[in-house]
């Protein structure tokens, strides 16, 4: 059977009414809900690996998970000790989490002898806040030792939430914002 040609605007009326969502307009499908490509942004910039990189996130969150949006940043933080995967929670509350697994450290790199920490624990170490055309730096003491590119917990104050940050040189952590 031959079907005689459609005119284009036709085809937007029949897919308006078979598909709502596809009439809406851009972006307001997504009000309330967490976009799965900047949770892939807030991890890379967590582990400071690309997707799919050694040590980066194995695969870009699944693009059908309908999250609530966050009125805060998410808290990424390690799960494990062998940094596996990574614990991505919304502060809200009442907030959702979900685990992103990290893909895995070539085998040559496994078998190396882990590099001695540049940074100890109780140390006074220098916090640096980077993003894309600033920089903020500030006091902090290291709650973790950490070799050149770890990832360490910091703190800025006695009572203050520690954050993760990134081991630059001896005296130096970074955090990075995209």
């Amino acid at each position: 059977m031959i079907m005689p040609p459609v005119h284009p605007s036709r085809l937007r009326f029949f897919a308006a009414m078979l598909f709502p969502a596809v009439a809406l307009a851009p972006g307001v499908h997504a009000q309330g809900i967490e976009d799965p490509a900047a949770i892939d942004r807030d991890v890379a910039a967590f582990t400071g690996q690309p997707i799919g990189a050694p040590g980066g996130a194995a695969r870009v969150v699944d693009r059908r998970l309908r999250l609530a949006a966050c009125s805060a940043p998410l808290a990424l933080s390690w799960r494990g000790d062998a940094h596996a995967s990574i614990l991505v929670e919304c502060p809200d509350a009442g907030g959702w989490h979900i685990y992103v697994a990290t893909a895995a450290q070539p085998a040559s790199a496994a078998r190396q002898a882990p590099a001695a920490p540049v940074i100890e624990r109780g140390q006074g170490v220098t916090v640096a806040v980077t993003g894309d055309g600033f920089s903020v730096s500030q006091s902090a003491e290291a709650l973790e030792s950490g070799a050149v590119g770890a990832w360490i917990r910091v703190r800025t104050q006695p009572k203050a939430d520690p954050v993760q940050a990134q081991v630059v040189r001896p005296g130096l952590v970074v955090v990075r914002i995209e």
